[in-house]
C-alpha cells in the first residue's frame, strides 16, 4: 500500500482526512473529527486518522506512517488579510482580488489616505497579513507613501506585502522596515489602469502563509507529523476548480464552470471562465480574472445563520425551505440564533435538514448574485445603453456544489439550483442552464491538494466522484415561489 496518499484539511470546526489509492485511482475512505484548535491540532488529526483505520481495512497505523501526506488549513479563522489601496474601484479592488485568489479572508479594506481612526480599527482586527497597494506604475506615489508612514508607526506586528507603484516600492519597504516590520515586495497588482497583475501578489501571500502563518496558528506539532501545510483551504478548492475546467495533459476538463462552496462561516464562489460578453452590452470596470474567487463572510449557515435571516428576511428563508414544513410555526430567529452559538450542531430530524436547506439556498442566492456580473441601463444623449460590470456567467455549462451540506443533506441539489439565473432578476448574470454536479464525497479540496503531486490523477478522481444531478427546473422563477 505504498501508493496511499492522505489529504488533510485542518478546518476551524473539523479536521478532515481523505485516503486515496493512486495506483487504483480510487478514494478509499474519508473521515473527520472536531478540530482541537485551542489545544494541539495534532489531537484532532489523530482522532480523524483513528476513524479512518476503523472504516477502511486497507489502512492501518503502519500504512498511515509511511504514506505521503498533503495538507491545507483554514483553522483559527484561516488566512486573515487587510487590503489597502488608492481608489476603491481600481487598486483596492485589484488588491482584494489578489487576496481572495490566494485563499485569504478579507477582514478589512481601506482606500485613500489612512487616518488615525483607520489605524485604530486596523490594530483592533485579528489579522495575519497586510496587503499594501496604491498607484499604477509611474502614477500616484503620495498615498502609498503616506500609508506606509502611518502603518510603520502602528502597533501591527504582521507581515506586509507591498504590491503598489514600483517607483516607490523600495522607499515603502524602507519606511516599514525602519520600524521593525517584516516586508515582502512584489509586482504591482495594477501596473496600468486596464491591466490586472494579481498572480505575483497571490504567490507572495501563499509563501508567507506557508513559512510564517502556520506557526502562528498552533499547527506546528501537526506539521512536524504530517509535513508542510502547502496552502490555505480555499486556494485548494480554487485549484481543483481550475483543474476541472481546464484539464491536465491528455485528460480533458469540463470546460468553463462555477464551484459553489457552502460552509459554516462563509460561502465561497469560484468561477473559472472568461465571462461571455454579449454584443448588446458595453463592458466597464476592471478586467475580470479567468479564475475568480469571492468569499462572503456573512453567509455561513452556522456562525452566520442569524445573519442570513437579517440579510434576506424571514419570509425569503421560509420560501426557500423545500417540502411541507409548516414555516408559519417556525421560530427562525430563535433557531438561527441558536445555530450561531452552537456551530457544531448536526441536523437530527427532517425539520433540521430542511431549515439547513433554506439557509443554504439563501446563502447561495446572495453569494452568486454578488459574484456574477450585472447589467445596468444607462442613458446617453441619443439612446439607452446596457453596461455590463463583472462576469457574464449566463452561458456556463457546468455548476458544482461542494461543502458539508452537499455531502450530508439528501436534498442538496435544491441548494445548487439557487445559483441559477432568476427570471425575476434578469440583470443579474447568473448561469442559465448548466449541468449540475455535487461533490457527494466531499473530496474537491483534496483534489486541489493532490494536483500538486499528480494533476492527471487528481482530475480523473474529481470527475469520477462528482455526481450529476437532474434539476427540477432550469430557471428560477424568483424567490417568492417555494421549491418543491
Amino acid at each position: 500500500m505504498d501508493d496511499i496518499v492522505l489529504l488533510v484539511d485542518f478546518g476551524s470546526t473539523y479536521t478532515k482526512v481523505i485516503a486515496v489509492d493512486l495506483d487504483k485511482e480510487e478514494v478509499l475512505s474519508r473521515a473527520q473529527s472536531p478540530s482541537t484548535v485551542q489545544d494541539n491540532m495534532l489531537i484532532g488529526l489523530q482522532n480523524a486518522l483513528k476513524k479512518l483505520t476503523m472504516r477502511e481495512r486497507q489502512i492501518d497505523d503502519a500504512t498511515i506512517k509511511r504514506s505521503r501526506k498533503l495538507a491545507c488549513s483554514s483553522a483559527a479563522g484561516g488566512l486573515r488579510l487587510i487590503a489597502i489601496g488608492l481608489v476603491p474601484e481600481l487598486t483596492l479592488e485589484a488588491a482584494r482580488r489578489a487576496a481572495l485568489g490566494a485563499g485569504a479572508k478579507l477582514v478589512g479594506s481601506y482606500a485613500h489616505e489612512l487616518n488615525d481612526d483607520d489605524i485604530h480599527k486596523i490594530e483592533q482586527v485579528p489579522c495575519d497579513i497586510v496587503l499594501l497597494s496604491g498607484g499604477t506604475d509611474g502614477g500616484n506615489k503620495d498615498v502609498i507613501r503616506h500609508n506606509a508612514r502611518v502603518l510603520a508607526t502602528s502597533g501591527l506586528n504582521v507581515p506586509f506585502v507591498v504590491a503598489g507603484n514600483r517607483v516607490v516600492n523600495g522607499e515603502v519597504k524602507r519606511l516599514l522596515e525602519s520600524n521593525g516590520k517584516y516586508v515582502e515586495v512584489t509586482e504591482n497588482v495594477l501596473p496600468e489602469l486596464d491591466k490586472l497583475n494579481v498572480e505575483p501578489a497571490r504567490s507572495c501571500i501563499r509563501e508567507i502563509f506557508m513559512r510564517r502563518i502556520v506557526h502562528a496558528k498552533g499547527l506546528d506539532k501537526a506539521q512536524e507529523y504530517i509535513g508542510e501545510i502547502i496552502m490555505p483551504t480555499p486556494m485548494a478548492t480554487l485549484k481543483a476548480a481550475q483543474l476541472l475546467a481546464d484539464g491536465s495533459g491528455s485528460e480533458p476538463g469540463l470546460g468553463e464552470l462555477m464551484v459553489v462552496e457552502v460552509g459554516g462561516a462563509t460561502t465561497n464562489i469560484h468561477s473559472v471562465a472568461k465571462g461571455y460578453s454579449g454584443a448588446c452590452a458595453v463592458v466597464k470596470g476592471l478586467p475580470e480574472p479567468y479564475a475568480k474567487r469571492t468569499v462572503e463572510g456573512d453567509l455561513g449557515i452556522r456562525y452566520n445563520a442569524a445573519t442570513i435571516v437579517n440579510i434576506v428576511g424571514e419570509q425569503r428563508v421560509s420560501c426557500n425551505i423545500p417540502g411541507k414544513l409548516d414555516c408559519a410555526s417556525l421560530d427562525l430567529v430563535g433557531f438561527t440564533s441558536y445555530l450561531s452559538k452552537n456551530v457544531g450542531f448536526v441536523p437530527a430530524n427532517e425539520q433540521d435538514f430542511l431549515i439547513d436547506l433554506g439557509l443554504a439556498r439563501c446563502a447561495v442566492e446572495v453569494a452568486v448574485e454578488r459574484h456574477a456580473g450585472i447589467v445596468k441601463e444607462m442613458w446617453t444623449p441619443h439612446e439607452v445603453v446596457n453596461v455590463q460590470y463583472g462576469k457574464d456567467l449566463t452561458q456556463l455549462r457546468t455548476l458544482v456544489g461542494t461543502g458539508g451540506i452537499f455531502a450530508y443533506n439528501p436534498r442538496s441539489e435544491k441548494v445548487l439550483e439557487a445559483a441559477l439565473f432568476d427570471a425575476s432578476k434578469p440583470f443579474s448574470l447568473k448561469p442559465k442552464s448548466p449541468d449540475l454536479y455535487i461533490d457527494r464525497r466531499y473530496i474537491l479540496y483534496g483534489m486541489g491538494l493532490l494536483s500538486a503531486l499528480d494533476p492527471v490523477i487528481a482530475l480523473r478522481l474529481a470527475k469520477k466522484y462528482l455526481v450529476k444531478m437532474q434539476p427540477s427546473h432550469c430557471l428560477n422563477q424568483g424567490t417568492g415561489s417555494q421549491p418543491t
